[in-house]
Formats: C-alpha cells, sequence, structure tokens
C-alpha cells in the first residue's frame, strides 16, 4: 500500500492544502509555554507546516522524529498538520509519565477512535470508562501466573519444539527461511489455543488481511485526507476490514458453541483445561458479542504480533552483532547440566523450561535492548481531554487546549542520549545488566534491571492501561531467542541491506527477515 504522496502529484496535494488552510488556520490555537508560542521541528513550512513530513514514507517519519529528539532534547515543541487540532511532539519523560497517571485527561479521544474504530470498533484499544475496565478484567483473568505456567511448561515448549522441526528440515545452509513468518506461527499457535481454543496459523486469510487493513489505518494518521483518498484506493482496505471483523465474529460464535458443549472432564492436559480462557472471560463479562469481538481481535493483535516482530528484530540485531549471539550461548551452558521435571514430554534436545527471565538475565537483557532500539508500538497519540474553554498545564509549562493532539515517537525517545547516554544509538544489552552477590556462595552473578522510569521506558506504556502482556512477552522472548541461537547458526540473506518497518500500527520488518540455516552442533 502506498503513501498518498505516490498517488497524487505534489502540485494536486499543495493546492487542497491551501484551501484548507485558509478555512483552518484562522481557527487554530497557538499552544504556549510561559507566554511564549513553542519552538517549531525542523521542516516546518509556512501555512502547510509539518503537514509534508507527515506524508513521506514511515520509516523516514521516524527518522525526522529522531532529528527533531536530537536537536530539542525534553523540550516539547508544536505540531502543525492542516485540518487536524493543534498538537505537540512530546520528549520529555516527566511530560510523559504526567501523561500516564492522568489518563482521564489524556485519552485516545476522537482524533484516534474516528481512524481505527472500523478495525476494532469499541475493543479495549479504543474503549473507556466501565467498558475499558470491563476488557482490562478479562485480560488480568488470562493472564493469571497459573496460565503464564502453563505457556512456559506446556505450551511454549510444545509450538517451539514444531518451529525447531521445521528449521531442522530445512537447516541445509541452502533453503532460505523468513524468520519473521516463523515467530508470527509460534505466536499464532499460542494465542489461538490458550486465548481462543483454536487452531491460528501465521499464513491464513485473515493474517493477511489484519496486517493489510493494520497498514491501512496506521496510513490515516500520516494522511490528513483519508477520508477523500479511500474514496478511490480505499477498496482493499476495505475488503481487509470486512475479512477481520467476519473473523472476530468466528471467535465468538466458536466460542459460544464451546461454552454449550465443553465437558471439563474430557480435559486431560493443562493446556486443554485452560483454553479459550480469554474469549470466556470476555463472553462472561461483556453481554454484547459485538463488542467481544472488537475486544477479541485487539487483544489478537497485542498478543501475537508485537511479541513476533520483536523477535524478528532481535534476531537482525543478533545477526549484526554475533558477538552477542556468543553471549547468550555462554549463558545457556549453564543450564544443559540440568535436568528439571517438565509438564511435557520435551519435544526439543534442551529442556525450555530453565529458561525464564530470572534464569537467564543476559537473554532478557538482549530482549529489552531491542524493543528499546524497535518498540513494538513505535508512536502513541493521545488527545486533551479538558473541558471546553478550559487549558491543561503540563509539567514544564506547556499550556494545552482542549482537543489538542499530544504525540511521542518511542522509536525517538529511545535513542535519546539525555536518557539513554552517549552510546543510545547502539544495541547494547549490557545497559540492562548490574552485578550482584550470588547465593551464598561470594561469587557475583549478573542480573536484569530495567533502571528507568516508566516515562523514560515507555515501550509497555504506563498508569492504569501499562500492558498486562508484559510477562508472557518476556517468557516467550527468552525461550524463544536462547533455544534458536542454542541450536542454529542463521546467515542473513542480504546483509548490505537496511532493515526498515512495513507500514502498520506496529513494528512488522518489511519483507520479513529471510535468512539460510544451519544446525549449530549441539544437542
Amino acid at each position: 500500500m502506498g503513501f498518498i504522496i505516490d498517488m497524487i502529484p505534489h502540485l494536486v496535494l499543495a493546492a487542497l492544502l491551501a484551501i484548507l488552510i485558509r478555512t483552518v488556520s484562522r481557527q487554530r490555537p497557538v499552544i504556549t509555554r510561559n507566554g511564549r508560542p513553542l519552538r517549531k521541528p525542523p521542516g516546518t513550512l509556512l501555512l502547510i507546516g509539518n503537514g509534508f513530513k507527515f506524508l513521506q514514507p514511515r520509516w523516514q517519519l521516524f527518522s525526522w522524529f529522531n532529528k527533531c529528539q536530537q536537536q530539542f532534547g525534553y523540550e516539547t515543541v508544536a505540531l502543525t498538520v492542516p485540518t487536524l487540532p493543534p498538537g505537540v511532539l512530546v520528549h520529555d519523560p516527566k511530560v510523559l509519565n504526567f501523561i500516564f497517571k492522568n489518563e482521564g485527561l489524556f485519552a485516545k479521544g476522537a482524533f484516534v477512535k474516528k481512524r481505527t474504530w472500523d478495525l476494532f470498533g469499541d475493543g479495549i484499544i479504543n474503549a473507556d470508562g466501565d467498558l475499558w475496565k470491563l476488557q482490562r478484567k478479562a485480560g488480568a483473568a488470562f493472564l493469571t501466573p497459573a496460565n503464564l505456567r502453563v505457556l512456559t511448561d506446556v505450551a511454549l515448549p510444545q509450538y517451539l519444539g514444531e518451529a525447531v522441526s521445521e528449521l531442522t528440515a530445512k537447516a541445509d545452509g541452502k533453503t532460505i527461511v523468513d524468520l519473521q513468518h516463523i515467530f508470527h506461527e509460534i505466536t499464532s499457535k499460542i494465542m489461538g489455543k490458550m486465548a481462543y481454543n483454536m487452531e491460528m496459523h501465521a499464513d491464513e486469510d485473515f493474517t493477511k488481511s489484519f496486517d493489510f487493513a493494520s497498514g491501512g489505518i496506521a496510513e490515516r494518521f500520516q494522511n490528513p485526507f483519508w477520508q477523500l483518498t479511500e474514496r478511490f484506493t480505499g477498496s482493499k482496505l476495505r475488503k481487509s476490514i470486512a475479512t477481520v471483523k467476519d473473523y472476530g465474529q468466528h471467535i465468538v460464535s466458536r466460542a459460544v458453541t464451546d461454552r454449550s458443549f465443553s465437558n471439563p472432564d474430557l480435559k486431560s492436559s493443562k493446556l486443554d483445561q485452560i483454553s479459550g480462557s480469554l474469549i470466556q472471560s470476555l463472553l462472561n463479562s461483556i453481554p454484547d458479542h459485538a463488542t467481544v469481538a472488537n475486544a477479541a481481535l485487539t487483544y489478537l493483535s497485542a498478543g501475537r504480533d508485537t511479541t513476533a516482530q520483536a523477535l524478528t528484530w532481535a534476531f537482525y540485531l543478533l545477526l549484526r552483532h554475533p558477538t552477542y549471539l556468543t553471549k547468550i550461548r555462554e549463558e545457556l551452558t549453564h543450564f544443559l547440566a540440568q535436568d528439571l521435571p517438565s509438564d511435557l514430554e520435551n519435544p526439543l534436545p534442551i529442556n525450555p523450561t530453565l529458561l525464564t527471565p530470572s534464569s537467564a538475565p543476559y537473554t532478557l537483557a538482549v530482549f529489552y535492548e531491542t524493543i528499546r532500539l524497535y518498540p513494538p508500538i513505535p508512536f502513541e497519540i493521545r488527545q486533551c481531554k479538558a473541558p471546553p474553554g478550559t487549558t491543561t498545564t503540563l509539567p514544564d509549562g506547556t499550556v494545552l487546549p482542549h482537543g489538542a493532539v499530544l504525540v511521542w515517537c518511542l522509536f525517538a525517545l529511545q535513542r535519546s542520549k539525555l536518557t539513554w547516554g552517549e552510546d543510545a544509538d547502539r544495541f547494547r544489552p549490557e545497559r540492562f545488566l548490574v552485578e550482584v552477590d550470588g547465593p551464598g556462595d561470594g561469587r557475583k552473578r549478573i542480573s536484569f534491571q530495567l533502571g528507568k522510569t516508566t516515562g523514560e521506558f515507555p515501550v509497555f506504556y504506563g498508569g492504569s492501561r501499562t500492558c498486562l502482556g508484559r510477562r508472557m512477552a518476556e517468557a516467550v522472548a527468552v525461550q524463544v531467542i536462547a533455544v534458536l541461537a542454542w541450536l542454529f547458526e542463521f546467515e542473513e540473506v542480504d546483509k548490505s541491506r537496511e532493515r526498515i518497518s512495513g507500514s502498520s500500527l506496529t513494528l512488522p520488518m518489511e519483507g520479513g527477515l529471510p535468512v539460510r540455516v544451519k544446525r549449530c552442533g549441539k544437542s
């Protein structure tokens, strides 16, 4: 899917902008700090503001956001896009902490909901108030410690074992394998079975339609004329959204059938006993099945896509920095002499249940350093909900009118030298590790330590909307990264190419991560 700038000549865009500017600019309030207008980002144009910046391809937009944080540090600056409410670009961790703690003042708002509603409806990504609380409660009921234990001890070893078998069959050093597809298959199977009691795969029509729809929805945030252009170019997007919505209804109807015919006595394994627990919890909490379908689709995207994409970027970075692959393997050596019991006949040559976030701190640090540089949700947008005619003042003194849009780009913020030091652009997992005293033996050992506030590391958001799936993502990441790093050698097909994100609400790697595979010779 291309951007509007690729579809309409620049002169036509400029003419449209000029017409709209005349009707909008006179009424646009000026956002101030200490009585003075905020400074403007580089490349801001007269009348057009930052409009053309938002029309450029996504990766270039992220680079522009990064230039802004390099130039302005923690300073909040003005964003101006014709036809849109006045906005600010946030860089200060203290301001982000303030936003997280005041969810009622800074909600998704009409700006976000208008663009995402036909895909997610009143799912948790768009929900507010009591409806949000019900969906949040259902998600918490699914991600209990007991269910996470089944994930790490049963479901993940099973589906990871299937991925290992597939990679082993193709480990001839010649066959090209897309690692992103491998990871999506693992997470699709996990979410399908555990959350919805369904068999799900990465290459289904639903998945392809959802990926396309997510890209189309993401482009709406960059294209101020999306309602106009989609009349001419939105046919495939509308069909994709319809396919996704139909699948959401299928999830619900399947779950209703399960309720009618379920027999707990026939569920012998722990995985069978908890399968479908998320959708059943949603049905227990929400009477309207359309809302349940919307919630199910939102949770599916959050639990499947973000983790798989993070794993893809992790191996991309490890392949570009092989020293850290060696360090992961050194960490794993400690576990091979151990033999702890598992709830599943282990399908892998090593026991994956040994690999936990607490027992594999270096591997966990690799995951966190990956999502620092390549956050699964690369930018966030909120809208000031102060009553009309009133203002809200941020901790840095910025005064926001009703309806003002707040934007922060995590891709840029996580590269701030003010927050992360002079090596902020460098892949260095050790920044998340500290030395601590060993358990009674006097030896030093390394331990994972985030060491940052939520505003400094907002990858899992913050406040009441903190990501429920954080522990699940950590558990999946540690097992998958460690096991595949131990068993296989991967060779990137095109090492000269910088990998970038495709168009999406999340951060998929455009074109996947094609590699050639060989066995490491370890077992």
